[in-house]
């Protein structure tokens, strides 16, 4: 999107799946994603923001879960997306170090758009994802701050920017540029179609273990440049799965768990030291705050159809992460270090041997 080199740009198709209109998570109908990103110098970080629709979502909440792949990671909100089962503010992604500004942001953000939070009705649940982009930010100087938060909800929009942007824009991924990245895929169901979608923030992994549609290019890319070095395989993936199947909270942690599937594919051995956290919703069957009715109708989709979903979800975080590092230009951080593009050693080649 945005007029920026994808995979299926280099002739690379994951999976046999159809994608969505933009390959996005924005195809789901009402999702939107913002950036706001800091890049001076030592100074490489941002927020990404994921509005789950365009209304109030603390007054029409959406259902969700979470899944810890790996749980090294600092994401707050879970244990009520968990209890409950639902999201009820946007979801913000930035650094380790950002996550208490950020929230402090969010819950100011979800009070001026709600006077009733913490007056004639209960408190708010932020929810707010992390990873860790130490080695190109100065994360201990904590630059995140609270407009940034409000900006990138203000510039969520169904078009946006992957690679080294937003949340993304310190991050790295398999010894190479990581960032944010999205796919989606097409579930064709006699007469009904469904949609679900995937972002990432790509954080994790060894060089060396690098594999682009099943064609192991970690190993290949050294031997075209050996300046860069392999690293180890740890750091951290928050992955936000969208979906308009009408599914049960059971049914969307189901597919939430196939998420895995689609990171293990590009080389990743979920390390010691990693963070790896899925947040799945679906924008249908909401859940409106206030609620009178004593019983609520809700659909369910159907569990014989549940593999179609299952590949689905793993097709599209596959290629999400692979957006993530061919979107990511090459950036030189703190201290001078430098991660490479992804994109840039495909344009030499890399991708001729898939």
């Amino acid at each position: 999107m945005k007029n920026q080199k994808r995979l299926r740009d280099y002739g690379i198709v994951i999976g046999k799946m159809k994608t969505g209109k933009r390959n996005s998570i924005s195809d789901v109908d009402g999702v939107k994603v913002g950036h706001f990103t800091l890049k001076d110098n030592n100074i490489q970080t941002g927020v990404t923001a994921i509005l789950p629709h365009g209304g109030n979502i603390f007054k029409e909440k959406v259902m969700a879960v979470s899944h810890i792949i790996n749980g090294f990671g600092k994401t707050m909100g879970t244990i009520q997306i968990d209890e409950l089962g639902t999201i009820e503010t946007p979801i913000i992604l930035t650094n380790t170090l950002g996550i208490g500004t950020a929230a402090d942001a969010l819950i100011e953000y979800m009070l001026e758009q709600n006077e009733d939070i913490g007056n004639t009705t209960g408190t708010v649940n932020p929810v707010v994802c992390e990873c860790n982009d130490q080695y190109l930010n100065d994360i201990r100087g904590k630059h995140i701050k609270k407009l940034h938060i409000f900006e990138a909800i203000k510039n969520a929009d169904v078009d946006f920017e992957e690679g080294a942007v937003g949340a993304g824009r310190g991050m790295s991924c398999m010894g190479l540029k990581g960032g944010i990245g999205t796919s989606s895929r097409i579930l064709e169901l006699g007469e009904e179609v469904f949609t679900i979608g995937a972002l990432v923030m790509s954080n994790f992994g060894a060089k060396e273990n690098l594999i682009i549609d099943g064609v192991k290019i970690g190993k290949l890319i050294e031997e075209i440049d050996n300046n860069t070095y392999p690293g180890e395989d740890k750091g951290s993936i928050i992955i936000i799965l969208a979906t308009d199947i009408p599914l049960t909270v059971r049914q969307l942690k189901r597919i939430a768990k196939r998420a895995v599937v689609g990171l293990s594919r590009t080389g990743s051995y979920i390390g010691n030291g990693s963070g790896d956290v899925v947040i799945g919703f679906s924008t249908v069957n909401r859940i409106n705050h206030y609620e009178d009715r004593a019983t609520i109708p809700i659909k369910m989709f159907n569990e014989d159809k549940m593999d179609t979903a299952f590949r689905a979800a793993a097709e599209a975080v596959e290629e999400a992460i692979l957006n993530s590092m061919v979107c990511a230009e090459t950036t030189i951080g703190k201290d001078g270090n430098r991660r490479d593009s992804l994109g840039e050693f495909m344009d030499k080649g890399a991708s001729h041997s898939s």
